[in-house]
């Protein structure tokens, strides 16, 4: 994946390039022959980033997977990947050739390639004034002699707590999957003589069954003691004799009869890898990069996965499959790391990139490893367009042009926002047909047990917050907590903060409406103060039975600058909360729990003392048809979604929406720009919300929608005038990029059309260019 993004970009910013893959189709671990799914930052929806898929070329493809391909058929992947590259005209695809000789111009540069393609007999003698390796192995930088590390760091060169034993091992190892399908009659299985004959050699065989199959089984794992380029063929046969082993288990132990009318559908010819070689640039990540989310000035991407070490031993270990310990949130990922410290035109992509054993536990997923890769081909077109070095980019007179040209591209980059003086939004006036001015999520007839504590994930302005009502109900008398919290971090999801505390009395079914005034607590600094809220029920609302009880909370709580506040109702079994059907761009329902696939520790990350990893509660979102938000009231309303957030900022929530949402009433919603003298215009991008939180995970879990909900899908430009300039009448992506013939305006509205009627029209950004 990030060979192919990488491609992409570049070729789109206007250089020429040679794409060389040494297989019959794209996406390495993604693609068919392996059949992993695409994640990153996002993690399963498991951790606390919260709108952090990754954006630019990456978040096009997965969008566009999520709306051909929602059952997640790895074939169909394929075809994706392939249509990508093929349509960009500055590509040159090279597939099945590998690379096997480079020449250098000197020491410390790269003049050629050779690569041989063993379909049509031909070889191929590339050259290029800039190199990128990304073959995950570092086939390329191995052979120019690029300087690189195998195997875990100690402890004592970075100070890494969680740097392992070697008694844990020093390598992750390689993964292979399996497929199943049932055929609707009885199956017999006859093992290979290959095959694993005592299953119980596998200290986890237990856990075997007959639904799991495809990187669900991704601890199926060897190698990690072994050299991982050099005897990848040896851990292939005996990743193959596990499997098959586990399948004769399966279908002729007589412990699955479940399994009678499966067959084994595919086996992967070659494994999914994890960790080989790990090239020095002129930085190296290290765990406290992640840990602490250190900035960095040269920051063109970023990473959010945990920091997820194996066991070496793999499949044959009594230790768990893998250790996850995750961040507050998602880190910065600094450009220095992205190519060769030594050899002067290599860029580093993919899982190759300068990080320590333990950075890299976090770095080397797919979805970030694409969107570093980003980062690079824009970097490589700069240095054609200005016959630069890599290294040149790093300097502070060039690194503000790449961040700017990657932000205009989708790419996210936490804490950066570099004015762009081409963008002629930037210096617009703006109007809208509404602005929405959220007063109410009405409840529903649907409501949801406390027995695990809940929240509304809001995004306030600077200033006193609104007083909240909302809907409950109890068989019996009961005492609710309700938490105001925060985070400690800017633009971070972890509440690790709280800043209020209030008790509600919430009355049995037939007991009498009471007025009552309840004390709560903020924490401070360690200082505490008792702050008062009101909590009066009042008449039922005309959505609900006459069992529930309206609660009215004043937070009383000054916020300094905008930011998201989380307010939860706490853990209790006994009180039910009305829900809502309406969704909106920005705002989100969370419960405290863990995800069992990407954490151990149940709610709460708890690590062993001494490794460098912080505790801290999960606070998740559910996933559609799920995770209704929690029916509310605001008074005064909340006031977030005005349109001078389009023209500036992230093109997805982080401290605060970034986002223009109209009435949920407007039924022609529409933004114009305009200027005091008129602007000559041939490019139009609209960024659009298409559920940055949503992982779209590319391959077997299958997902509801091929469109997400919050996504405009008609969007149509005019001029003064009112004159049509460009329209997009079926659009699913996140990007709307319009190319028109150059007009001269000083008004420019653009007008939407939403995918789903229930839900208002969101946009995050809108960028305007001459050209």
């Amino acid at each position: 994946m990030a060979g192919t993004c990488c491609a992409i970009t570049a070729a789109r910013a206007g250089i020429q390039v040679v794409l060389i893959q040494d297989r019959p189709v794209l996406g390495g671990n993604a693609s068919s022959e392996v059949r992993l799914w695409i994640l990153g930052a996002t993690s399963h929806m498991g951790n606390n980033n919260r709108w952090a898929r990754e954006g630019g070329v990456i978040d096009e493809i997965l969008v566009e997977n999520q709306y051909r391909n929602p059952e997640g058929n790895p074939l169909i992947f394929d075809t994706i990947l392939l249509e990508k590259v093929v349509e960009e005209p500055n590509i040159t695809l090279l597939l099945n050739t590998a690379v096997f000789e480079a020449s250098k111009h000197d020491s410390d540069s790269i003049e050629a390639v050779r690569a041989f393609c063993s379909q049509n007999s031909t070889m191929y003698d590339v050259r290029a004034p800039l190199f990128c390796d990304a073959s995950g192995d570092g086939i390329l930088g191995f052979m120019a002699g690029a300087a690189f590390r195998m195997g875990a760091e100690s402890r004592d060169e970075f100070g890494e707590g969680f740097a392992p034993a070697q008694e844990y091992g020093e390598l992750l190892g390689h993964s292979m999957y399996f497929y199943t399908k049932d055929v609707g009659k009885s199956v017999r299985f006859v093992p290979p003589s290959y095959a694993l004959k005592d299953i119980t050699k596998i200290p986890r065989w237990r856990s075997f069954n007959a639904k799991e199959h495809g990187c669900q089984l991704w601890w199926i794992e060897y190698g990690g003691r072994l050299d991982t380029v050099h005897q990848t063929e040896q851990i292939k046969w005996e990743l193959w004799k596990v499997i098959y082993g586990v399948w004769d288990h399966i279908k002729n132990s007589g412990q699955f009869p479940e399994a009678e009318n499966l067959t084994l559908e595919w086996v992967g010819q070659i494994p999914g890898k994890r960790e080989s070689r790990r090239f020095e640039g002129d930085t190296m990540m290290i765990q406290q990069d992640l840990i602490e989310q250190r900035q960095h000035d040269d920051a063109v991407s970023f990473g959010g996965w945990a920091v997820d070490l194996h066991p070496a031993d793999g499949v044959f270990s009594e230790l768990s499959g893998c250790t996850q310990w995750h961040s507050k949130g998602v880190y910065q990922i600094p450009y220095r790391s992205m190519y060769s410290r030594n050899i002067n035109n290599l860029f580093l992509a993919g899982r190759i990139i300068s990080a320590s054993h333990v950075a890299f536990g976090s770095t080397r997923v797919m979805a970030t490893c694409a969107h570093n890769a980003q980062a690079v081909g824009i970097a490589a077109a700069i240095c054609s367009q200005e016959s630069l070095l890599p290294r040149d980019i790093a300097q502070p007179s060039m690194i503000g042009r790449l961040q700017r040209d990657l932000l205009r591209t989708g790419q996210h980059i936490p804490h950066v926002e570099i004015p762009d003086e081409d963008d002629l939004a930037e210096t617009a006036g703006i109007t809208a047909s509404s602005v929405l001015q959220l007063d109410r999520l009405p409840p529903s007839d649907q409501f949801v047990s406390l027995e695990r504590s809940r929240a509304m994930l809001l995004p306030v302005n600077a200033g006193k917050l609104p007083k909240i009502r909302f809907w409950v109900r109890s068989d019996k008398d009961a005492q609710l907590e309700i938490q105001l919290r925060a985070c400690s971090r800017p633009d971070s999801f972890t509440p690790d903060e709280i800043l209020a505390e209030h008790e509600v009395f919430v009355g049995a079914k037939h007991r009498e409406p009471q007025a009552l005034v309840a004390g709560g607590t903020r924490l401070n600094h360690s200082s505490k103060h008792i702050v008062p809220s009101v909590i009066a029920s009042a008449e039922t609302g005309p959505y609900m039975q006459a069992t529930f009880r309206p609660i009215e909370v004043d937070l009383d709580e000054v916020i300094e600058a905008p930011r998201y506040v989380m307010v939860c109702l706490m853990e209790n079994a006994e009180v039910e909360v009305a829900l809502s059907d309406v969704r909106l761009t920005g705002v989100l329902s969370l419960c405290q729990r863990g995800h069992g696939a990407v954490s151990r520790g149940g709610a709460i990350q708890e690590p062993p003392e001494g490794i460098g990893i912080e505790s801290f509660e999960f606070w998740l979102p559910e996933r559609r048809p799920g995770g209704k938000n929690i029916a509310m009231e605001f008074d005064p309303p909340l006031e977030s979604f005005e349109p001078r957030a389009v023209l500036h900022g992230p093109e997805r929530p982080t401290s605060s929406a970034n986002a223009w949402i109209a009435d949920s009433d407007d039924e022609s919603p529409w933004i114009e720009l305009s200027w005091s003298e008129p602007k000559s215009i041939s490019r139009v991008v609209v960024a659009l919300d298409n559920d940055f939180d949503h992982p779209m995970e590319s391959a077997l879990m299958g997902h509801p929608e091929a469109r997400m909900p919050f996504c405009a899908s008609v969007i149509r430009l005019r001029d003064r005038d009112g004159n049509l300039l460009a329209e997009n009448s079926d659009n699913h992506q996140t990007r709307c990029v319009f190319r028109i013939r150059q007009v001269e305006t000083d008004r420019l509205r653009i007008e939407l059309e939403g995918a789903s009627e229930s839900i208002p029209i969101g946009v995050f950004r809108v960028r305007v260019f001459q050209s």
